[in-house]
């Protein structure tokens, strides 16, 4: 069925399955009637949020226990197309991409071949050239990049990449390494939460220095195929897989304009190069709740212990950083490159990302290995004149949704 914008609305499958719940380790603390309803009123919700902001495709998947219980699909993979939203689209995650590497990090750091305490500069000796008005840059450690703590500046690169004819972002290391005498600690490090991308670069720097192989390729074999996530790659699409890739799109004041298709991250590609389907996203949420079925193949990739020490908050998110919805009690920290947040009197592990006209997140709840992944190919921006659409927006209001209504049905069972 054609909605407003011309897009096809694909209905959910089938939201709960009794009997998986009855088997699973955790389990449904309310009727299935009860759920059913909720199940009900969400998928109204989410689709009443999709028209109203102008978005022409999305995805939402909620897994318990590692297995998917519910799934949504919203519109167009495609616009020019008409290509529908299914399971096997792929979107790019953008951010999301600092906890895989953060995980790498993780991996030499138990390999004996980093101490998290360890200053930057012993594997990035570039950063030398940079000034730190607080003190040496020998200061500014690994620990303090994966908290977003060492003090750098938010954009990898602020100069340029609004024409057509710039790199989305820059291609190579020997342009970062140009701009490390214009670059200057802002703040001392640890003394403050401060999101900078640049950091999360120098990890991947330090990633590739360790490993003696480019990011891509240590990522690709380090966790995607132990996880088997097969149709997760960066930056360019395969031949074999365009045919499931999103493109993107930036609605503003009503007027719809595609991003680029297959933006290259170049260098900052640790930071933000991921691309995606959701059946692959969700094999990491398995993963990142745990799966006692599973943990001896899970421990291959990373110990549960150093994992679990990744969700542990290092410093406080400052109030002004967040968004504060009124009578909300929220609190946020950042642990090792993932958001730890106590909502709705829950807690909860996750992160976000935006980037090239995508929008996305995933959270989880450790105590009863509830997860959900929601990703969207539209950034619908507010402005002066018109502020009715904005993903972002939609975007905190589907998880308040979810964090509200849907992760309190679910309690907790100790493993038989």
């Amino acid at each position: 069925m054609l909605n407003k914008l011309g897009a096809v609305t694909r209905v959910a499958v089938p939201f709960l399955c009794i009997a998986l719940l009855m088997s699973a380790p955790i389990v449904h603390s309310q009727s299935p009637r009860n759920f059913a309803q909720i199940r009900r009123e969400f998928k109204s919700f989410y689709e009443q949020g999709m028209r109203k902001n102008g978005i022409i495709g999305s995805s939402f998947m909620l897994v318990q226990d590692g297995q998917v219980i519910a799934q949504e699909f919203f519109g167009l993979a495609n616009q020019e197309k008409q290509q529908p939203v299914d399971e096997n689209t792929i979107y790019h995650w953008a951010s999301i991409t600092k906890t895989f590497t953060g995980i790498a990090i993780m991996q030499l750091r138990d390999r004996g071949l980093l101490k998290l305490e360890d200053p930057v500069v012993n594997y990035v000796p570039e950063l030398k050239a940079a000034h730190n008005p607080f003190g040496s840059m020998n200061d500014v450690t690994i620990k303090h990049l994966m908290t977003h703590s060492a003090g750098f500046r938010a954009a990898t690169w602020p100069w340029g990449g609004d024409k057509d004819w710039q790199p989305h972002e820059p291609t190579e290391w020997s342009q970062l390494v140009a701009m490390m005498p214009y670059t200057q600690v802002e703040f001392k490090p640890g003394s403050k939460f401060s999101y900078s991308n640049l950091g999360i670069i120098f990890l991947g720097r330090i990633i590739e220095k360790l490993a003696g192989e480019d990011y891509e390729v240590y990522i690709d074999k380090n966790i995607f195929k132990p996880l088997e996530m097969y149709r997760s790659y960066f930056d360019a699409t395969p031949y074999h897989l365009l045919r499931n890739r999103a493109a993107s799109y930036y609605r503003k004041e009503g007027a719809l304009t595609p991003a680029r298709f297959d933006a290259n991250t170049g260098i900052t590609v640790s930071n933000g190069g991921l691309n995606a389907p959701l059946t692959d996203m969700v094999k990491y949420l398995s993963f990142l709740t745990g799966d006692p079925r599973r943990q001896t193949s899970y421990d291959q990739i990373l110990k549960r212990s150093s994992l679990e020490e990744m969700f542990q908050p290092q410093i406080n998110v400052a109030p002004d950083a967040i968004v504060q919805p009124e009578g909300q009690n929220r609190k946020d920290a950042m642990g090792l490159t993932f958001f730890v947040e106590d909502n709705y009197g829950q807690h909860f592990i996750g992160h976000s990302g935006t980037q090239n006209g995508f929008l996305s997140h995933i959270y989880f709840r450790p105590d009863t290995r509830l997860a959900y992944v929601i990703a969207f190919n539209t950034h619908a921006q507010p402005t002066q004149k018109d502020s009715t659409q904005d993903t972002r927006r939609l975007d905190r209001e589907i998880k308040d949704y979810l964090f509200q209504n849907v992760f309190p049905l679910f309690a907790l069972k100790k493993d038989k």
